[in-house]
């Protein structure tokens, strides 16, 4: 049901008309794969709450910056959170620089090796990989989600693949990443 939701314009159109038992539908099924997309990029349980929040409040305040044309719900969505992500991390690496104090992301120890060697890449690298492959988004949801043309999501794309087989082939050889 979840990819009806984000695919059936007439139902965008009721959510961005301000239909509150609409956006409440929307908000269920999308919530648990945002909240996982965000908690990855951030590396903070609180962080990807607060972003994720913040996401569906400023879709819901401007409802007209969806445009069925440039692409579905579910892209907007996705783009929205991402830039919001990128907004929060430009912030926390201010006041950490500031404080002197690691990052909380620095701090985090993952359980897998996967998991290393994606927090190796960076956040454009991140996103466009789990965008494409744990979310399934189409090259041109991607385009969509990320404001760029569909040739360039396929260069950035082929270039985020190669880098994390890079990361992952140390890690293989050591141990961990480097």
């Amino acid at each position: 049901m979840e990819r009806q939701l984000f695919d059936d314009r007439d139902f965008c159109k009721q959510i961005t008309s301000g239909d509150t038992d609409d956006f409440d539908e929307w908000y269920r099924a999308s919530a648990p794969r945002l909240h996982l997309f965000l908690k990855h990029l951030l590396g903070n349980e609180q962080a990807a709450e607060d972003v994720m929040q913040e996401t569906y409040i400023q879709i819901w305040r401007r409802p007209q910056g969806f445009d069925p044309e440039r692409g579905t719900l579910r892209a907007y969505l996705f783009g929205t959170a991402r830039n919001l992500a990128i907004s929060w991390k430009r912030k926390q690496r201010s006041t950490d620089e500031l404080n002197h104090e690691p990052r909380v992301s620095d701090c985090v120890e993952t359980n897998s090796m996967l998991s290393e060697a994606l927090d190796r890449l960076d956040i454009d690298e991140q996103t466009i990989l789990w965008l494409r492959e744990v979310e399934g988004q189409s090259y041109s949801e991607l385009s969509a989600s990320l404001n760029i043309p569909i040739g360039t999501v396929r260069s950035r794309l082929y270039a985020a693949r190669e880098a994390l087989r890079s990361v992952w082939h140390n890690t293989q050889r050591n141990g961990r990443p480097q």
